[in-house]
């Protein structure tokens, strides 16, 4: 056959392999069997297309692949290295820190400051101030209520973190935000192990070569920026790497600050509720955690309703946590936390915090030791003063009033025996209003008026004749007084314009007996703030603080002589046996004299049994004293004495609001007298040191209308008088002299 018969032949091109340019061709099968032939499928023009292009790497979007691919290897080249980096420099930070810590139990004890201890005038204990520590707690021995009370509060996750909590790091800077704040301003997120390297201030202990006070020491510790941040959660990991966690909370409850002097868990417990911090109870616990946030102002000693109104949040918080059950926090809720007798009793209160204020301050509120003072303070009269007040505003004044009353009570020589300086009671702190409120005195600084007259030599039967009266005062023109009552009531005496509160005789007497000379004998008896220069003087528009009105009073009960008051009689240092310093009395220069001081006291006595202070009346004891309102009743007083003790009562609004019916003869008078009713039971009578002016033939004073000039001013005495005047006055020049001595002393040797 020729070869153009035979079948044509297939041509295929070669298959490719790596190394070689042609496939062998197939062994024949064997006779009988065909081998398979496997034919490649085809694929569809697209999906080549496909990935050609992405083999390639052509195209818009595979130069941004290896773009993007560059970067991240970059960045991981460069993380890994520099993460390993600040691990290192890191773990050399916490590790430096970490060599310094101490043993836990040295870390427990951070005082720096002394305390302060205050005992009455029988020697008994009534009041701390400055830091007080109770021994330590430990976190197995404490309550476990105060413990769960603590974590609900400051860190649930306390025991499953390392010392930081970014999640709570993170919640605390969104909620600053959210309300308006800086990141770190407000809410800082802070781990119980965080505020212990705050309370050990990163290990840096007070020096006081280093700090001008340990308070600007203690606000260093506090500060919140940035780098004290960085730095209190590198100190925050060394102390959990060398403290268990439980150790780590037992230095926070014995280093925290919890009001009221309190330093540490175990003091503040003993000092609310007379007992050990393994001994509260849920709703006790509660109001304990609570002080962690605000410790003045959550003390229950300060304000108990805000800080049972606290607990309660934190026992809701405990019950969220399951540390309480339903049952139990509703049981807690119904039951808060009480002040304990003995922490009410030794509050101290407002007479506490005069004495340490009027005691120097590196022996009180700065002292580095612990200081004992003795005081003149009387827990039977603080109580009469205290109650007295309760009575008669829960009796005799509308129900949510917002007035507001003090008192003071003293002896004679001016030992302050009980201090009220505010219808709170059980405070520490708070504003006194009986030593800090300078308010005016109205019609209660009249008897100084008189006392400048008796003291010239006039008696209380005088005369002085009550009309209409205008003087000219140079810069405001005329000045026209007014009585109470609007009334005019011709010839009195002095001693029945004293007892009824007349203004026009007082202002008569005043410029009679020349503004000076009335200003120089109420400074001399202690009111030394601004006193008047125009003749409004007499009708006591200055201020003064009931301390200082008080301590004048008692100024002419003693005679006439002035008088300091005090409460600090002795201190010492614990442990001392003899005193740094004491005070026995404060009865200073004479004033007036005796004989003008005792016809003073018959003349307030009067305001008392016939006049303007009726209701102030103590029965069969006799007792001296004189009202005053001020302009707009902005202000309402009622002072006096018996021969015992010498009481001062003050009543009006902090903002100046106008008392609605209220006069010193009216609510001061009757809480005056249930003060005086308590303070004086199982006490007996003592006569007032008085001088009645029977038989003695009155004077008469100027009546004149005309800018207060004495024209036709007469006094009729007969001999035996004009003798006794003539050794009154005597007397007085050779006071004065001693006074102008004592001054010219006083400013060569400044003192």
């Amino acid at each position: 056959m020729s070869r153009s018969s035979k079948s044509p032949r297939i041509l295929r091109a070669d298959r490719r392999y790596a190394g070689s340019t042609a496939k062998k061709r197939p062994t024949p099968a064997k006779k009988g069997k065909s081998a398979p032939v496997k034919r490649r499928k085809a694929q569809p023009a697209t999906r080549r297309k496909r990935r050609s292009g992405s083999s390639g790497g052509g195209g818009i979007m595979g130069f941004f692949r290896r773009i993007i691919g560059w970067i991240l290897r970059l960045f991981w080249r460069i993380g890994w290295r520099f993460g390993l980096v600040m691990g290192l420099i890191l773990a050399l930070a916490v590790g430096s820190i970490y060599a310094t810590l101490p043993d836990a139990s040295e870390m427990v004890d951070g005082r720096a400051r002394g305390s302060v201890t205050m005992m009455d005038r029988y020697g008994e204990v009534y009041a701390w101030r400055g830091d007080q520590f109770g021994g330590v707690i430990t976190a197995d021995t404490v309550s476990p209520h105060l413990k769960h009370a603590i974590i609900a509060t400051e860190d649930r996750r306390f025991y499953r973190h390392f010392g930081i909590s970014p999640r709570g790091v993170a919640g605390a800077v969104a909620i600053n935000l959210r309300e308006g704040r800086g990141a770190l301003e407000g809410h800082g997120g802070s781990t119980i192990t965080q505020q212990t390297a705050k309370l050990l201030c990163l290990g840096r202990p007070y020096k006081p070569e280093e700090w001008k006070t340990e308070a600007a020491y203690e606000a260093d510790c506090r500060q919140s920026s940035l780098g004290r941040k960085i730095r209190e959660a590198l100190y925050a990991m060394a102390l959990e790497a060398r403290y268990t966690k439980d150790e780590i909370l037992t230095i926070y409850m014995n280093r925290a600050y919890l009001g009221a002097g309190a330093r540490g868990f175990q003091a503040a417990s003993q000092r609310y509720f007379g007992k050990s911090a393994a001994e509260v109870n849920p709703a006790e616990a509660a109001m304990l955690a609570g002080l962690l946030k605000a410790p003045t102002r959550y003390a229950p000693t300060a304000d108990l309703q805000r800080s049972q109104d606290r607990a309660n949040i934190i026992i809701g918080l405990m019950e969220e946590e399951d540390y309480l059950t339903d049952t139990e926090a509703a049981l807690a809720m119904a039951n808060p936390a009480t002040l304990s007798e003995a922490a009410e009793a030794r509050a101290g209160g407002y007479f506490a915090d005069w004495v340490m204020e009027s005691t120097p301050s590196f022996l009180s509120s700065q002292t580095t030791e612990d200081v004992l003072i003795r005081t003149t303070f009387d827990p039977r009269l603080q109580k009469a003063a205290e109650e007295a007040l309760n009575w008669i505003f829960e009796n005799k004044v509308r129900e949510g009033s917002k007035a507001q009353a003090a008192i003071v009570v003293m002896d004679a020589d001016g030992a302050v025996r009980a201090m009220v300086g505010g219808r709170k009671t059980k405070v520490s702190g708070a504003f006194n209003r009986a030593t800090q409120a300078l308010r005016q005195t109205g019609s209660a600084f009249k008897p100084f008026v008189y006392a400048a007259a008796l003291d010239w030599g006039f008696t209380p039967n005088a005369q002085v004749v009550d009309e209409p009266l205008t003087i000219n005062v140079p810069g405001s023109g005329p000045w026209s007084p007014k009585n109470y009552d609007r009334k005019y009531h011709g010839k009195v005496t002095l001693t029945q314009a004293l007892a009824h509160s007349y203004n026009i005789p007082a202002v008569k007497v005043s410029e009679e007996m020349g503004r000076e000379n009335v200003r120089r004998i109420a400074a001399d008896f202690g009111l030394s703030s601004d006193l008047a220069a125009g003749p409004a003087l007499a009708l006591g528009v200055s201020e003064a603080t009931l301390l200082q009105m008080t301590a004048a009073y008692a100024g002419i009960l003693n005679g006439g002589s002035s008088v300091t008051p005090y409460g600090l009689t002795e201190l010492r240092l614990l442990g001392d046996s003899q005193p740094l310093f004491g005070q026995e009395g404060g009865i200073g220069e004479r004033v007036i004299a005796p004989q003008a001081a005792r016809q003073l006291v018959y003349m307030m006595n009067q305001v008392i049994e016939s006049g303007t202070g009726q209701r102030a009346k103590l029965g069969d004891r006799p007792a001296a004293g004189k009202t005053g309102t001020t302009q707009a009743a902005r202000d309402a007083w009622f002072i006096g004495f018996t021969g015992d003790y010498v009481a001062g009562v003050w009543m009006g609004y902090d903002d100046n609001t106008p008392l609605s019916g209220v006069t010193g003869g009216g609510l001061p008078a009757e809480i005056w007298h249930e003060t005086m009713i308590r303070v004086h039971e199982g006490v007996p009578i003592s006569p007032l040191p008085m001088e009645i002016p029977a038989g003695v033939r009155p004077g008469q004073l100027s009546s004149s209308n005309g800018g207060g000039s004495s024209s036709g001013s007469t006094q009729t005495k007969d001999l035996g008088q004009a003798a006794q005047d003539l050794g009154n006055n005597v007397d007085k020049a050779v006071r004065n002299t001693e006074r102008a001595i004592n001054n010219v002393l006083r400013s060569i040797f400044g003192g």
